[in-house]
């Protein structure tokens, strides 16, 4: 038997796979949502990239600029059908248009080590004040303890002492902006860990732990 190769589909995954076949027992209202979150990824990506090219240009949406994102999102390839616009504007526009007023820097790489590192929604620091804010595109609520951990990232990478600064982090989900003002002894210990457990990596990686 010759078998089709199907080069196309490496590295791809089918929504309905052979290895996650819970969907054999789905129904059609599950099988819609099961649809609908497979491009959930995708579509957050795109509404990343848009909001980073919109903050770092200062450009800010207006109430009526819902064509120029499901443009943006069409354009990308996501299905009509599974943009839910009434959820995604308004949060999308508040973490925009807060972010260029704040005069936040989009999509910036923070960096301990090769193995603790991660990439900041929108950030700034200035006049000893860290801000930091997370975009969440999905519905399951989100927690704080990214940007927890964000915020010891730069800390860290900068050598700025915690105590030193003032901090504000802040979610945009669903149309709500949770924020948080952690202190130094929230962030510290998220420190110490980002430590630890790189020497730790650090020694798995040369053979001295197994």
């Amino acid at each position: 038997m010759i078998f089709e190769k199907h080069p196309e589909l490496r590295g791809k995954h089918a929504t309905l796979a052979p290895s996650q076949p819970y969907w054999l027992r789905y129904d059609n209202e599950q099988l819609y949502q099961k649809y609908v979150s497979s491009y959930a990824q995708s579509m957050g990506t795109s509404l990343h990239e848009l909001a980073e090219t919109l903050i770092a240009n200062g450009l800010k949406l207006k109430k009526n600029d819902e064509l120029t994102v499901l443009s943006h999102l069409l354009g990308d390839g996501i299905p009509r059908n599974v943009i839910d616009m009434d959820r995604i504007y308004g949060n999308l526009r508040n973490y925009v248009n807060d972010g260029i007023g704040y005069k936040l820097t989009p999509e910036q790489i923070l960096y301990y080590s090769p193995y603790c590192f991660g990439t900041a929604d929108a950030i700034s620091f200035r006049n000893n004040f860290l801000r930091i804010h997370d975009l969440k595109t999905g519905t399951q609520p989100a927690k704080m303890e990214q940007l927890l951990v964000y915020a010891a990232l730069f800390c860290l990478e900068y050598k700025i002492k915690p105590g030193d600064i003032d901090v504000e982090l802040r979610i945009y989900q669903n149309e709500e902006i949770i924020h948080d003002e952690p202190t130094a002894e929230d962030i510290l210990p998220v420190m110490d860990c980002i430590v630890q457990h790189s020497r730790m990596m650090e020694q798995i990686h040369e053979g001295e732990l197994r």
